[in-house]
Formats: structure tokens, C-alpha cells, sequence
């Protein structure tokens, strides 16, 4: 399969063939990358440690496909087809000749640090052992491995069988032949990769938590949740960045808040834990940021979301003031491009046009406008630089300290595209 698709330019390196896949997880993203390799034709092998789970999880699949037969897009013997290639199993003893498995379990760097020690222990040579991990080290995930060569990150995006992004992540000791083989798989299964480094929220999530962070702190200060929505969907975007946590699962962002938080970060308290707290987990739960009528994907603001977001100011002795949507528009769009220039400094991205294309197939970024970096040129860097700087001066943060290569590159009149 995967030994006749051609590599990331510039790549010498031979790709792994890859006809067999492993999938540890049954839950919402290890389904639907499940029905990724199941719709190239590949045999899937999707490992779950309960059978209820794994029953909930094929159902799901099953569900589907179904609805894509009903709008015409397969037909009922692919449904059928498909089904067939993805064969469920409680015991990783089933791994033992995959040429590729895949971890999609949550967000916990002990459950996927012994994962991956027994899948060393399963899993024959050279197959590649991958995590599907949206923010944890790549490097402490395969030190769980007497094989770190063999591990990577694929980070597939919500929800897996949609989304075009495979954002892949090359460890400290990643060969380049796993490199060009996670490269050389994304076409056979319909994606758009890009190669990125190691390190927390690798390209499109630290760039996203910048954003989500900065939206929050809009809200604390008197933004509504809809008015800091309103002004990202204005600017193109499908959805609005609550909206967005919503689809995702406002669990998704807690447990990561609370990694961090057991790490020894000093993360702020926020409304949006206590929202997971009182069970609005989004969309799967009816209700989150925004309530939804049953059978409906709208946002529909909530009296009571907003009640508890003027509780919360309270508490933090927060008097909300009006805030324009320019304000709302500099703050959210801004820290991503100056996050985006350390990105760039750093080699976590090696090129402008790789977090473009992150942000564009993965997180909705509106296409016309060519990705955050080459909108960042269109606006201009002296000005961006000018509104970080006074952002610098009157907020503090080190969110809003101008990037180095931001400064250089205003300075000298040039853009990303100059890089």
C-alpha cells in the first residue's frame, strides 16, 4: 500500500508497508480512525479493555456508515464491507502482526505510558507504534518503549472520519523511515499531513489554547460567550471558539487543564471547569457552553451559562466592563500569530505554510484568507507588532512578549511568506 505513495519532499527515506492496522480505543476518536483505514480497504484490529465498551464503540461505527448510506454516499454492501474489516478484540494479543497500531485512548501520560510498554512488549518489529495524544510529549511516551525509533504521534481531529488534518509528530528518536511512512499513509486514508515537532500542543492546539485561553479571559472581563463567537465566525470560521468546545467536549479541555495542573503549572481557575464539573460536557451531553435542543448540532445561549459566569466573576472580584468585537478580533487572532512566530523559531513547524495548512484543514480556518500566517501578512506585521506590543505593555503575559522573529521580520518590512 503505502511503499508505492511518495514521501514528504526532500524525503530519502523508504516508507513501511502498512496493509495492517491496530487501534487501541473504541471511544469517539478511535471509531472514527478505525473507519478511516476500514474505507481505504485496510484490516483494522480495534482493541478495547471492556467488552461493553468495544460493543458502544462498533455500534457508533456502525451508526455511521449507516447514515452515509442513507444520504447516498456508500452503498448498503460497503456498509457491510466496511464492518467487516474492522475486527473487535478485548486482548492486545490480537497486535502481535499489525505493520501500524494507533493509541486514541484519553489524555493521561500514565494510562499511555504503560500502553505503550506493553505494546512493545506484543507488537512484532518495525511496526510503528503510534499515539493519537493532542498535547502530551512524544518523547516521555516512547521512553515507555526499548523501541522510541518506532514511536510517533498521529494526531487525527475530531470528529476522525471527517476531518482532513493528520497531524503528525516526530519524536526526539522517530527514524525517517516512520517519519515518511505516517508521511505516505495519510493520502491512501484521505488526509492532509503535515510534519511537525515535539512539544506541547505541537502546532494547531498551542496555538488553539493560546486562543481558547485568550477568549476566556475576554469573557471573565465582560465578553459574552456568543459575542466572542460571533466575532470569529464573522472572520470566516465555521464555528466560534465555545461552539468549538462544545463539539469537542468540555471534558477534553479539563482533563488536559487538570494534567497540567498535576504537573505543577499554575492554571487559573475557570468557568468552564465548573460547567464539566455540573456535567455540561457539550454537545454529547445537551449542554456545555451552550444548551441543544435534542437532535440538533445549534448553539443556543443558555440564561443559565450566563448566570454562572456572572457567579464566577463575583468571586474573582471582576468587574465586567463592554468590550468591543476589534478587541475581541486583535486579542484572539493576534496571540495566535505571535505564538504562530515562535513556533516557527523554535522548528516545532518548518514552515509558515505548514501552520497554515494545520490551521485550514484542522481547526476550520477560513480558506479564502490562506491560514493564519499569510493573513498575518495581509494585515501587516508592523501592525500586528504595534498591537502585541501596546497588548504587552498594558495586559503583562508572556503570551503577549512580541516573538523575535514577529519583531525581525516587521522590522525589516517582510512577512512569513519571507521566511
Amino acid at each position: 500500500m503505502t511503499d508505492r505513495t511518495p514521501t514528504q519532499p526532500g524525503s530519502t527515506a523508504q516508507p513501511r508497508r502498512i496493509v495492517t492496522v491496530g487501534i487501541i480505543g473504541a471511544g469517539t476518536m478511535g471509531g472514527g480512525i478505525a473507519m478511516n483505514f476500514a474505507n481505504a480497504g485496510l484490516k483494522v484490529t480495534l482493541v478495547e479493555a471492556a467488552s461493553d465498551a468495544l460493543d458502544r464503540g462498533l455500534a457508533v461505527v456502525r451508526r455511521n456508515y449507516e447514515n452515509s448510506a442513507r444520504k447516498g454516499r456508500i452503498t448498503p454492501e460497503q456498509v457491510e464491507e466496511r464492518m467487516a474489516l474492522i475486527r473487535p478484540s478485548l486482548s492486545y494479543d490480537d497486535l502481535a502482526d499489525v505493520d501500524l497500531v494507533i493509541e486514541a485512548v484519553f489524555e493521561n501520560m500514565e494510562v499511555k505510558q504503560q500502553i505503550f510498554a506493553r505494546l512493545d512488549r506484543v507488537c512484532k518489529p518495525g511496526a510503528i507504534l503510534a499515539t493519537n495524544t493532542s498535547t502530551l510529549d512524544i518523547d516521555t511516551i516512547a521512553a515507555a518503549t526499548e523501541r522510541p525509533e518506532d514511536v510517533v504521534g498521529m494526531h487525527f481531529f475530531s470528529p476522525a472520519n471527517v476531518m482532513k488534518l493528520l497531524e503528525n509528530v516526530r519524536g526526539e528518536k522517530t527514524s525517517a523511515e516512520v517519519r515518511a511512512s505516517v508521511m505516505a499513509i495519510a493520502p491512501v486514508i484521505g488526509k492532509v499531513a503535515v510534519m511537525v515537532g515535539n512539544g506541547y500542543g505541537f502546532v494547531g492546539n498551542r496555538m488553539l489554547h493560546k486562543r481558547g485561553a485568550e477568549a476566556v479571559a475576554l469573557v471573565n472581563e465582560g465578553a459574552s460567550p456568543q459575542q466572542v463567537d460571533q466575532v470569529l465566525t464573522g472572520l470566516g470560521y465555521p464555528m466560534g471558539q465555545f461552539a468549538m468546545s462544545d463539539l469537542a467536549g468540555i471534558d477534553v479541555g479539563y482533563r488536559i487543564r487538570e494534567e497540567r495542573r498535576k504537573s505543577g503549572e499554575d492554571v487559573p481557575a475557570s468557568w468552564l471547569d465548573k460547567l464539566a464539573e455540573n456535567g455540561r460536557l457539550g454537545q454529547k451531553t445537551g449542554a456545555g457552553v451552550y444548551r441543544y435542543e435534542e437532535g440538533s448540532r445549534t448553539p443556543v445561549p443558555d440564561p443559565q451559562v450566563d448566570q454562572l459566569i456572572a457567579d464566577f466573576r463575583r468571586e474573582q472580584g471582576i468587574t465586567p466592563r463592554e468590550i468591543s468585537d476589534q478587541e475581541i478580533l486583535e486579542r484572539c487572532m493576534y496571540v495566535m500569530i505571535n505564538e504562530g512566530a515562535k513556533i516557527l523559531e523554535e522548528g516545532i513547524a518548518d514552515r509558515p505554510a505548514d501552520i497554515d495548512t494545520v490551521w485550514i484543514y484542522g481547526y476550520g480556518f477560513p480558506k479564502d484568507l490562506g491560514g493564519p500566517m499569510t493573513w498575518a501578512d495581509s494585515i501587516g506585521l508592523k501592525t500586528i507588532l504595534e498591537t502585541i506590543t501596546r497588548f504587552h505593555d498594558t495586559r503583562g503575559g508572556e503570551q503577549w512578549r512580541p516573538a523575535p522573529l514577529l519583531a525581525q521580520l516587521a522590522q525589516e518590512g517582510r512577512g512569513f511568506v519571507d521566511h
